[in-house]
Parts: structure tokens; C-alpha cells; sequence
């Protein structure tokens, strides 16, 4: 009889489906005869340790614990930790069989054994991304007793978010044991499923014209047919069928897929950091349980702060880590401490992220990462590639711009080109996943998206579940064995990331497109704003860093310190580590629960508060040195910056009238603090000169509002606070459009897609509501000359007096307040808005808008050690999508004669639309974290106009920004100070001298870096009186590039646009 049919494409696909589902038909199914047998455990020890305890500790509690049912067994509240013993027994009649441990406590776990951390276990709760189940015996003798002790932590894969993701997270989230089991494990039966996921995936994600298509769906239907689940005979029949079908291989010409076992773990985000310690023993162990079994496949995993905490927490494991990278299965890339944020860094932040990250791969594996791997940042500077060449990366990778909401990036493998010209070979994998379940949907989607067709014919697939998923499974990597090269699919190879970026380089380099500049994501925009707090504390610390590697490099350079160099380094090394945690892209950008905001914060007040102390004692003891032994005080005046300096300052508490006297420029205020004009050269340590203003700032109250005049700006103000006017007296320009109010608050509706704390959309623009300002009487306190001040209302006890203040009070809602005291000082180019907020709205934005009197295409913003241009228009699609962008210190909208720039003092979202410059003030957001950014906020900016482009001679926006940032320093000095020490000059001002440092390896060295900031070629000569004997270039990662040169009294230079260079010092 003829059983051949006529076979209905859905039904026939279906068929198969269900066949292999863990769903549908398990008790017939092939699915349902993974396990043949299995023995569960009734009874087990528990001991709830709440908090992350050791084994040894946990082990000794659960002596005396007693045994408890397992269905009475809670495991919660959400973060605490509960430890179990479970010891089974193998039944005599399992002699032979494959025996599984099988826990599903809907929860992540670890398994211990015999005193080591063994496998990580992924719950139930997870999803398709759940691992539970674990290899006690291949081939039992029967009769065999385990003990395994279980770790479990009462969060899952993606926290205890609140019926959600991103929710908050639960704080009263259990889980309970629902399987805890040893079971008997069917090897052909896994075999056959793979094969039929296999045959099932080319069926449904091959073209519907492809004929394998047709020839793998009616494979697994034969499969099927001949197949018994009951009756273990037929199951080799059944492979015989699928191997005829895999052995049928690939042409040359077909495109090659570089499988790379992968496990992105944030390093916190919906968890706090505590968890994040124990996600990677979860997952690095049970990767390295599959390269004993899978010794062809490869492993790549990033982030030298997770290395390091594995190092301290589970030694055992990291020394099986070091020799799986010794063999090359487990490959250490990325070169950073962290995955940082891509944007808001500073230049010198990311300089350090390598620094740090690269050194310590090198020590701990002997060689420095050659990949730069950062697949889930919100944006990446277009300073990186010239940072990635100086610290000894060659090759990139990110997916994260396959999220743009709006455009389409145009290339998978190209060349990024930064602002230097620096050129560095990038990829984007294609599927556009970090995460891969490196099934056939993902291999073929990686060709069909595969986007430079014709110049290349290779590409990357990430594969493995991610943050504390364990990375990929024994079943993924059973797929890529069988996709290997199979006629239909591309090939599939396990390979390196090294090895795929040489093959590029070899065969298609010379065909690969361009892509200069940033590479911009079109979402995630509100991470330039959201966490206020830790925003502003990163730029504090950033400046501390700054003085502190200053002190400590002229402290080694003038050989005073050699004794307590090493202490000091170290110390050093550990409060940078610390700081560069907080940068992870999940922290810094503010999209964290608040557990890890409240961690953030407590790191950043414990780095502060060390820096600060160090910082004091590294000062006097320069100051020491530099005193000419006599034992007379003196107030002295230190510059970190390479160029001359005037500002009013504050000076010290309770200052000698001796070191004042005969001085007329001084100025005592209300509050009995001391003001000065105080002038100091480029990075010079010398005696205070008090100057005298060239022009005193006056006040002056006129019928309609208020001026506020000094010789470079006059400013004037309508009674309710609204900036009219701010002319460039020098030139005549008013920065105020005409007609126009500046300073304008303004609240929009902000209400994403989804993505809370990450995103602001576009149609947040639709709502703008500008907020109406209120003023108090005022009155004027001080008459200068230094500052003139005006009395304002007293807030909550509250007054404050400076050079020239308007306060203004603002009733931003029923719930929100703004205070604001805008500030004068005598010779500053610009007028200072210190402004204090208390916040407590839900999904609103507040901004602070500029009608500028400029009209040009693209304004410039800050980026790291230089800037970019970005368009003022929406003329394209990719012109409309930068609706808003990150900045650092400054953005300036110029034409050739005159130019505004706005300067922030711990903000980083801009926007600048037709003449209309925005800065992002505060955000509002629910998810992850309810509390984002309520309570008092504090923060600065101000408006500086200026001649021609921020890079004409007479702008000095970049300086200015410095400055602004950074106050200049005044203390007293033990002892008189020998001279004027200019310990650094440089003879032009577009370079910037931006880091003076210890090096890290040689005492008698230190490094400086500088760039060049205005974007053109130049030549520099650096001096300097310090005892330096030679110098020669160097890399970021502080490696000579040249042989020493003797030092003759200058070091000259020739810069590109926005190149960094950095020259290592030996000193006599």
C-alpha cells in the first residue's frame, strides 16, 4: 500500500513542533522522554542566611540545621540568601545511566561540590533562558550518595522588578522549590531533539522558496514517523535519517559565521553590585564545565572589575579561568575596568578605564586585550577610536546601534574613523544580539541583515543568556556543531573574536566603507540626564582626580616622595578603581534600581572623602618642598591648568592680617568670609598676587528691572528675573535674541515608549510649558568692588551673598520649588546661574532654554580631549533624530563674528533647535528606580559670550569651561615659597596639558598628556623647571613609542586635530 502524502506546509511544521515541545503532547511527545526515570527529594537542610555568606560558614550552619520538607522551603525576601544540603542517592538499578541533578527553585543558584562552586542554575522563572539541571555521573555504578550544597539568591536572572522587567523591584519577592530531583538523562533522546530543533529552525527561517527548506521539514517528518519515544530501537534509525541530511555540506563561497560563546553580565543594573559577584561565579563556572566537555568552543568575556572580584570571592574558579586562557578557550576582551558609558566620561575617565583594565589583564594573563568590547552603551564618543589605538586596541565591537529608533546604521563591518583620523576596524553583528540562542533563526538572520554584502563575507554571532543566564547551554552548543556546514545554512565555526578581525583584515579590508565621527544612538537620550546626583558627583570626583594626579606627579618629580611612591600609588590605584565602577553603563547614565544608586553614591562619598584627605597632606607636602625653609606663613595660590588664571576667589578661614596687610583689594563680606581677585600663572604653585579689578562690577537698579555690569559683560534683568540682555561689551553683540527672554525655564510632559529612566521621545517637544518666575524684593548688600551684592529673601533660613546675586524663586508645580542666585564677578566673561531645586514630580523634564542672537547650521559641543559639530535643523531623518545629544563641559553656538557658549558645571543633555540652545536640567522617572533623582538637586551654568567661534584667540570657551569647574585653589603655606615655580608652560593655547601623573611602573618618572583642543594642526614647546633629565613618547598605557631623549629646557611638538600625545619624564 502507497502511504505517501500529499504534506500541508503548516500542519507537517506544526507536527514537528509539538513533537520536540516541552508544552504541547509531553507524554507522548520525544520531548517528554528526556528523562526516563527519576527519583525526587523529599526532605532537604535550609539555612537562611539573608545575607551573602561563605561556604564554610554556610556549610557549618547547615550541621545543625534540621531537615525540612521540601514544599515548606520560602525563599525570600527579595536579596537575601539561602543555603541547602541535598544529599541523593543513586538507585542500584541506574547502574550505567546518565544521572542528573535537577533544582528548580524559580531563583538563581550555585551548586557546590566537594568544597568548590561547581554550576550556576537559572529558575524556572526565567523563562526559555532557565538552567536546571546538573551532571553528578555519566555512567553510573549504582548505589553512588552526592552532597551538594546549594546556593540560592532570591532574585532572578533580571532582579525582582515588580510584575515587570524595569519595575522596581519587589521587596517582599519569594520563590519556592517546585523540582529537586535526580533524574536519568537520555543521551540519544537529546541527540534526536537537536537534531529535529535544527531540522524544525531551517524549515521555518529558510526562504519559502528554498528548497532545503522543503527537503528539512519532510526530514523531520520522516524522522517522526519511524520514531517510537517508547522504544529506544528505533531512535538510531531516526539519527541514521538526520545524519544523511547533515552530511550533505556547504560550498566555499558560502558566508562563514565566527560563533562566540558570550554572557554579558551587567555589572549592576536591576541588581546591586553584591549580586553581580556571585552572576559571574554562576556563569563563568558553568562555562567552564562546557569547555571541558566542548574543547573546541570559545568563550569571550569583558570587564577586569569582574575578574577581579572572582579573583577575591571564588579563587577556585578564577584559577580554572586562567588556565581555560592559557588554552584560549576563555578569552578576556574589552580592555576597560568596566564597560563604561560611552558619552558622559571624561576624556581622562576613559584613558583610565584602559589604563587600569589593560593592566590588569596583562598581569593577571599576560597579554593586553586586542578588542575593544562595549555591545550595550547608549552611544559612543568619536573621540574612542584614537583612546582605543593609544591603549592597544585594534578592533571593536557593539550591536547597540541596531536599537536606533529612527535610522537604519548602514554598515555591519567598516572602519570608525574618530576625530583625529584615528581609523579602527568595527563590527556589529548582525543579529543584532549580544545574546543569541544560537539557533537557526539567528544564523540566518545574521546573513539576511548582514549589510556589507559584496565587501565582506563573515561576520560575528554572540551567543549565551545573559547577566547571570550562564552564557550559552550544552543545547546551543550542540546546534552549532550540527550547523557546522550543512548545505542551506551558512557555515558555522566556534572562533575568536581575534580570529575573526585578522580574517577581515586579510581578505576584505581594502573593500570596507568609512563611518567618521560619533556613533550616535537614536535612543536612550534620557541617560544624558537621569540621576542627577550621580552625574554631578562623577564631574566633582573627576576634578579631585584631576589635582590629586597633579600633586602626586610633582611630588615624584621632585624626589620627595620615593619612600611612600608605592603606598601612595596603590592607594591611588584603588580609590581610580572605584570611581571607574560607577562609570558602567548602567550607573553612571542613571538607569539602575536604587539600591545600586544608593551604592553609587556611597562609593563616590568614600572615594571624596579619601581623595580629599590625600589631597590636603600630598599639598603641603609639595608646598614644603617648594618653601625656601624659612617658617613664615603664606597663602599661595595653585594652578592645575596650563594656562594663567584671574579669578575671585574665597580665601582661607580666619586669614592673617599680616599676609594682608597693605593689601586694598580685599573684600569682606556679610557672612565675614574673605574675597579676593587673585591672579596665577599656568600651572604654577607661587605667592598670591592680589590684583585690583580693572573695572569694579557695579549694580545698578533702572524702572523696569536690573543691571549688572564689569568690564567685559553687562547683563540686564526684568524684575521677575527674566534675562533680557547679556552684551559682549568689548563688540557690541547682545547673546539675547532681540525681543526674547534667556534663563527661560521650561517642564514637558516625559513619558517614554517604555524604556523609563533611558528614554525621552521626541513628542516630548509638543509639550513645553514655560514656567512663569517669581522675585522677592531685593536689596543691595554689597558695593564691591569685588562683588556687589543684593540681599534676597531668606529660603528656609537660607540667604547667600555673592559677587552680584538676583535670587529668583520659582514654583516649578504644587510639589516642586526652584531657587536661583545669579552671580557677577569682577573680570569674568561670563554670568553664572547657581541654582537649587526641590524636586518631586513624576514623568517631567525640566529644561533651561537660551534664545541665542546666532543663527548657524551646527552648534559645537565638548566631547573627550575635543568637539563635535551637530546640526541645529531637522532636514534628514538623521538630522531630526539628534533632538537631543550629550556634551561635556560646554556648547557654543557661533557664526564667524560672535558666538554664545552655555557652560555646565554637571550636566551633560543639550539641545540646540534653529537659535535656541537647551540645557537638560533634571528628569523624573518611575522604572527602574521609583526615587530617581527627588529631593534637592544643586547645580551651575552659565552664559558666556564671546568674539568669533569657541576657538577663536580671544573665545577661550574651552579654558573658560576649565574654570569654571575647577575654582582656582588658595591654602596657606607652612613656609615662603622660593619663588614663581611655573612647573609647566606651554607655548600655545590650543594644546592643553590636561594630565600630569605618577607613572604607574617607574618612581622616577611621571607622565604628562596633552591634546590638541581647537581642531588644527599646530606645533607646541612644553617647559618646565622640574629636575627632568629626559623624555620620550609614550602610549596611554604608558609604553615608550621612542628612545629617551635628553631634556635641553623644552620638548617640542607637532599636533593633528584633537591628537593626544603623552611623554614620559625621567627624572634626576
Amino acid at each position: 500500500m502507497d502511504t505517501t502524502v500529499q504534506k500541508h506546509w503548516r500542519a507537517t511544521q506544526e507536527r514537528v513542533e509539538k513533537y520536540i515541545s516541552d508544552t504541547y503532547f509531553t507524554d507522548v511527545n520525544l520531548r517528554g522522554r528526556l528523562y526516563s526515570a527519576n527519583a525526587p527529594l523529599r526532605r532537604l537542610r535550609w539555612h537562611k542566611a539573608v545575607t551573602p555568606t561563605t561556604y564554610d560558614a554556610a556549610v557549618a550552619a547547615l550541621e545543625s540545621a534540621p531537615d525540612v520538607e521540601v514544599s515548606s522551603v520560602c525563599i525570600g525576601p527579595a536579596w537575601s540568601t539561602h543555603w541547602f544540603r541535598c544529599e541523593v542517592c543513586v538507585p542500584a538499578e541506574w547502574v550505567g545511566k546518565h544521572i542528573r541533578f535537577c533544582w528548580d527553585s524559580g531563583c538563581e543558584a550555585m551548586i557546590w561540590y566537594q568544597g568548590k562552586a561547581v554550576q550556576g542554575l537559572t529558575g524556572s522563572a526565567d523563562g526559555n533562558q532557565m538552567r536546571t539541571d546538573f551532571t553528578l555521573v555519566k555512567c553510573a555504578q549504582g548505589g553512588e550518595t552526592f552532597v551538594l550544597y546549594l546556593e540560592a539568591a532570591a532574585n532572578g536572572m533580571f532582579g525582582t522588578g515588580h510584575n515587570g522587567l524595569i519595575n522596581p523591584p519587589d521587596p517582599k519577592k519569594c520563590y519556592s522549590v517546585t523540582r529537586v530531583e535526580i533524574a536519568v538523562f537520555e543521551e540519544v533522546v537529546n541527540e534526536l531533539l537537536l537534531d529535529l530543533a535544527v531540522l524544525f529552525g531551517m524549515s521555518k527561517y529558510l526562504p519559502s522558496d528554498s528548497p532545503r527548506a522543503y527537503e528539512a521539514l519532510y526530514t523531520a517528518n520522516d524522522i517522526i514517523n519511524a520514531c517510537n519515544p517508547f522504544d529506544k530501537s528505533t531512535l538510531e534509525r531516526c539519527l541514521a535519517i538526520s545524519r544523511k541530511f547533515f552530511s550533505e555540506k556547504n560550498g566555499d563561497a558560502q558566508h562563514t559565521i565566527h560563533a562566540i560563546g558570550h554572557c554579558h553580565i551587567d555589572t549592576a543594573w536591576l541588581w546591586p553590585y553584591s549580586e553581580t559577584v556571585r552572576k559571574c561565579a554562576r556563569s563563568w563556572s558553568t562555562t567552564l564545565r562546557l569547555m571541558e566537555k566542548y574543547p573546541e568552543y570559545k568563550f569571550a568575556c569583558s570587564q577586569a572589575q569582574q575578574f577581579e572580584w572572582v579573583k577575591l570571592k571564588y579563587p577556585s574558579i578564577y584559577e580554572e579561568i586562567k588556565a581555560k586562557v592559557a588554552t584560549g578557550q576563555f578569552i578576556p576582551v574589552g580592555g576597560t575596568w568596566v564597560e563604561m558609558d560611552g558619552n558622559i566620561p571624561s576624556g581622562e575617565s576613559f584613558v583610565r578605564q584602559f589604563l587600569v583594565g589593560q593592566r590588569f589583564f596583562k598581569e593577571e594573563f599576560g597579554a593586553y586585550c586586542k578588542e575593544f568590547w562595549l555591545p550595550d552603551t547608549f552611544g559612543y564618543s568619536a573621540q574612542l577610536p584614537q583612546i582605543m589605538n593609544g591603549a592597544g586596541i585594534k578592533y571593536f565591537l557593539t550591536q547597540k546601534l541596531s536599537w536606533n529608533l529612527t535610522n537604519t546604521f548602514p554598515h555591519n563591518t567598516f572602519f570608525w574613523e574618530g576625530i583625529d583620523g584615528t581609523r579602527i576596524l568595527t563590527h556589529f553583528p548582525p543579529a543584532n544580539t549580544y545574546s543569541s540562542n544560537a539557533g537557526v533563526e539567528d544564523v540566518v538572520k545574521t546573513v539576511k541583515q548582514f549589510l556589507d554584502k559584496g565587501r565582506s563575507r563573515q561576520s560575528i554571532l554572540l551567543f549565551g543568556h545573559g547577566d547571570g543566564g550562564g552564557g550559552p547551554t550544552e543545547g546551543m552548543l550542540e546546534l552549532v556543531k550540527r550547523m557546522a556546514n550543512v548545505d542551506g545554512l551558512p557555515k558555522v565555526v566556534h572562533s575568536s573574536p581575534e580570529a575573526f578581525y585578522s580574517s577581515v583584515e586579510k581578505h576584505d579590508s581594502s573593500k570596507l566603507c568609512t563611518w567618521k565621527g560619533e556613533l550616535y544612538l537614536e535612543l536612550h537620550r534620557g541617560t544624558y540626564t537621569s540621576q542627577a546626583r550621580l552625574k554631578r558627583e562623577n564631574r566633582k570626583i573627576e576634578i579631585l582626580l584631576h589635582d590629586m594626579d597633579f600633586v602626586a606627579g610633582i611630588n615624584v618629580a621632585l624626589r620627595k616622595d620615593l619612600k611612600m611612591a608605592a603606598k601612595r600609588k596603590a592607594q591611588l590605584l584603588n580609590l581610580w578603581k572605584l570611581f571607574l565602577l560607577n562609570q558602567f553603563h548602567d550607573v553612571l547614565p542613571g538607569s539602575s534600581i536604587d539600591l545600586v544608586t544608593k551604592d553609587a553614591l556611597a562609593y563616590y562619598s568614600e572615594v571624596k572623602s579619601e581623595l580629599s584627605t590625600l589631597l590636603s597632606a600630598k599639598i603641603g607636602l609639595m608646598l614644603s618642598m617648594l618653601s625656601n625653609g624659612e617658617k613664615e606663613k603664606q597663602l599661595v595660590a595653585i594652578n592645575t591648568f596650563s594656562w594663567p588664571r584671574q579669578d575671585v576667589v574665597h580665601l582661607p578661614a580666619h586669614i592673617n592680617e599680616e599676609i594682608t596687610e597693605g593689601v586694598t583689594c580685599l573684600q569682606t563680606l556679610v557672612d565675614e568670609s574673605v574675597v579676593a581677585l587673585v591672579s596665577c600663572g599656568g600651572m604654577s604653585v607661587e605667592a598670591v598676587q592680589f590684583c585690583n579689578p580693572t573695572y569694579p562690577v557695579v549694580v545698578s537698579e533702572v524702572a523696569d528691572g536690573f543691571v549688572l555690569d564689569n568690564n567685559i559683560i553687562r547683563c540686564f534683568f526684568t524684575k521677575d528675573g527674566s534675562l533680557k540682555s547679556v552684551l559682549h561689551k568689548h563688540i557690541n553683540m547682545d547673546a539675547i535674541e532681540p525681543g526674547r527672554c534667556g534663563n527661560q525655564f521650561v517642564l514637558y510632559d516625559d513619558i517614554p515608549l517604555y524604556w523609563d529612566a533611558w528614554d525621552v521621545m521626541e513628542y516630548h517637544l509638543e509639550t513645553r510649558k514655560p514656567v512663569v518666575k517669581s522675585c522677592t524684593s531685593l536689596a543691595v548688600v554689597e558695593r564691591g568692588p569685588l562683588r556687589a551684592s543684593l540681599k534676597v529673601c531668606c529660603l528656609n533660613g537660607y540667604v547667600c551673598y555673592y559677587a552680584w546675586i538676583l535670587q529668583i524663586v520659582i514654583d516649578l508645580s504644587e510639589r516642586s520649588h526652584l531657587q536661583q542666585f545669579i552671580i557677577l564677578d569682577a573680570n569674568c566673561p561670563y554670568v553664572k546661574f547657581e541654582t537649587f531645586v526641590e524636586w518631586h514630580e513624576s514623568h517631567k523634564f525640566l529644561k533651561v532654554e537660551f534664545p541665542l542672537n546666532v543663527r548657524a547650521m551646527e552648534a559645537t559641543y565638548e566631547i573627550q580631549f575635543g568637539h563635535i559639530t551637530r546640526p541645529t535643523h531637522s532636514n534628514t531623518s538623521w538630522d531630526q533624530a539628534k533632538f537631543e545629544v550629550c556634551g561635556l563641559k560646554w556648547a557654543d553656538l557661533s557664526d564667524s563674528a560672535f558666538g554664545v557658549a552655555l557652560l555646565d558645571d554637571c550636566k551633560y543633555g543639550y539641545s540646540t533647535r534653529d537659535n535656541v540652545m537647551s540645557l537638560s536640567l533634571l528628569r523624573s522617572p518611575k522604572a527602574p528606580d521609583k526615587y530617581a533623582d527627588m529631593g534637592l538637586q544643586t547645580f551651575s551654568y552659565a552664559l558666556l559670550p564671546h568674539q568669533g567661534t569657541p576657538t577663536a584667540a580671544d573665545a577661550c570657551v574651552i579654558q573658560e569651561s576649565y574654570n569654571f569647574n575647577n575654582p582656582l585653589r588658595v591654602v596657606y603655606s607652612p613656609g615662603k615659597i622660593i619663588e614663581k615655580q611655573a612647573l609647566f608652560e606651554v607655548s600655545v593655547r590650543s594644546v592643553i596639558l590636561e594630565t600630569v601623573k605618577m607613572c604607574e611602573d617607574d618612581k622616577l618618572a611621571i607622565v604628562i598628556r596633552l591634546y590638541e583642543a581647537y581642531g588644527g594642526s599646530t606645533r607646541a614647546a612644553i617647559r618646565t623647571c622640574l629636575p627632568v633629565t629626559s623624555y620620550q613618547r609614550c602610549n596611554l598605557l604608558e609604553e615608550p613609542l621612542e628612545q629617551p631623549v635628553p631634556f635641553t629646557g623644552a620638548i617640542e611638538l607637532e599636533f593633528k586635530p584633537f591628537q593626544i600625545i603623552n611623554i614620559l619624564l625621567n627624572v634626576s
